[in-house]
């Protein structure tokens, strides 16, 4: 147990290094994450009376219903609007942090002014676009901070800097939950969005201090380079061939294209175990209330434990492997708590889900960052939080309209997630073997083109 104590132990020192440090890029995208996702935290606790944040298990279906595509809905917004206005220039994405920040500072008073009115709903709605906006902007900005800060950040991989950025977030939602609750009970919501708007004004200036990449660093890190391409493993003329339909659709690469369908089933299978759990404990006569808080804790626990391996796990296996064990671990977690029956299996469950999310989507996030060029990852980080998050809606649909027993969801879930996994190895050997064959048929006909050459002067 110790060395896993002393491995949160050295992440945590790690994150506080990176947040205290302001003097290094990762530092300043650090403190922006802290804050930006601190003042999420307030408004939802500010809106935890009102029908977006408090469905019950007890809601009607139509209700949950809405609720599902009032999370997607932001998506519709960002992906086809503003995805491309991230990648319009070098200094797009820092003006992006920043509005997202102003917009949200902006519209947290006028919540608060109409908190009992219906104008509440769509100044709620503009805040999740803006919240949708950072994160989808964030994605594209830790290359570029990456490529400016210290030799050690950019050898430890964008796979640990996604995780220690989404550990550090999570630790300032926690934290700033405390003073927020305190002022609800203070002074309700309105108070609540007061001190949202405080610390979302000091995001803006926390964002506006993020640096511009420019020089030979900004020329390497935008040119749609063919190395993106030899990493997949192309060589000589079909690395060209390559390169040449990337700049033509330069988000279809395929190893990123098989990573999102396999992160979209885990996403999925993430939807499907919230709303399966609790419209499960709902059905058990009896049943505490402290059950229901004690499965959000164990997911809560299993994401924080996620983040702190991930960091390990990438020295000694790739994104590709670290997003196939989610799924492996999630099919076998799900068929043995289906087997053990237990209530108690549920907070397993619960814990190993949150575990192979957290590990999963920091590893599809850096295979984003890796693969797809720079002057393309806003775009492609917008449509792939759109795909990833209408599974998510699709999956949390089935067990609002299905009714599950826990052993039957457990059951569900876990052959879901094997299913997943078997589809990710198939299309990866699939693709790879296609890969081979070009290969060896282009050599064949060099070969062969090479040889007519050579015998043409003698016939």
């Amino acid at each position: 147990m110790s060395p896993r104590i002393e491995q949160f132990k050295d992440m945590a020192r790690q994150a506080r290094r990176d947040l205290f440090d302001q003097s290094h890029p990762v530092g300043r995208l650090s403190l922006v994450q802290c804050a930006m996702l601190g003042g999420d935290t307030l408004v939802t606790i500010s809106l935890a009376g009102s029908l977006f944040f408090s469905i019950s298990p007890q809601a009607a279906d139509h209700q949950v219903l809405l609720y599902l595509l009032f999370t997607l809905a932001p998506f519709a917004i960002v992906s086809p609007l503003l995805g491309p206005l991230i990648d319009r220039s070098r200094g797009a994405r820092r003006i992006m942090v920043v509005s997202s920040a102003i917009g949200r500072a902006v519209l947290c008073p006028l919540m608060a002014i109409h908190i009992h009115s219906l104008y509440l709903f769509p100044l709620a709605f503009l805040v999740l676009v803006c919240s949708k906006l950072y994160l989808v902007t964030k994605g594209a900005l830790v290359p570029e901070m990456a490529a400016l800060d210290r030799p050690e950040e950019r050898a430890a991989g964008y796979a640990t800097l996604n995780a220690r950025l989404t550990l550090l977030g999570t630790l300032a939602g926690f934290v700033v939950s405390i003073p927020g609750i305190v002022f609800y009970k203070v002074g309700s919501s309105p108070a609540v969005l007061v001190l949202a708007t405080i610390v979302f004004v000091g995001a803006a200036v926390a964002g506006a201090r993020l640096p511009v990449l420019s020089g030979r660093a900004a020329d390497d890190l935008w040119t749609d380079q063919s190395v993106r391409v030899h990493e997949y493993g192309q060589p000589g003329e079909a690395a060209k061939q390559e390169e040449d339909l990337l700049r033509l659709q330069p988000i279809a690469n395929p190893e990123v294209m098989l990573g999102l369908t396999a992160m979209c089933i885990v996403r999925g299978l993430q939807g499907f175990m919230v709303f399966m759990l609790a419209f499960g404990l709902r059905r058990i006569h009896g049943i505490g209330l402290w059950w229901y808080g004690l499965v959000l804790a164990g997911s809560g626990a299993g994401a924080i434990v996620g983040l702190v391996l991930v960091g390990r796990l990438r020295k000694r296996l790739t994104e590709q492997q670290l997003l196939l064990l989610s799924l492996w671990v999630m099919a076998a977690a799900g068929i043995g708590c289906a087997l053990w029956g237990a209530l108690f299996a549920q907070v397993v469950l619960a814990f190993m889900v949150g575990l192979c999310g957290a590990v999963a989507q920091p590893s599809f996030d850096a295979m984003t960052q890796r693969y797809i060029p720079q002057s393309a990852q806003g775009r492609a980080f917008a449509r792939f939080g759109m795909r990833q998050q209408l599974v998510w809606v699709i999956g949390s649909l089935i067990p609002v309209t299905i009714a599950f027993t826990l052993p039957q969801g457990d059951a569900t879930l876990g052959v879901l997630a094997a299913l997943g996994g078997l589809s990710y190895v198939s299309g990866r050997r699939a693709a790879h073997t296609t890969r081979v064959v070009r290969r060896n048929y282009r050599e064949f006909g060099q070969e062969m083109g090479g040889a007519g050459s050579a015998g043409s002067p003698g016939s």
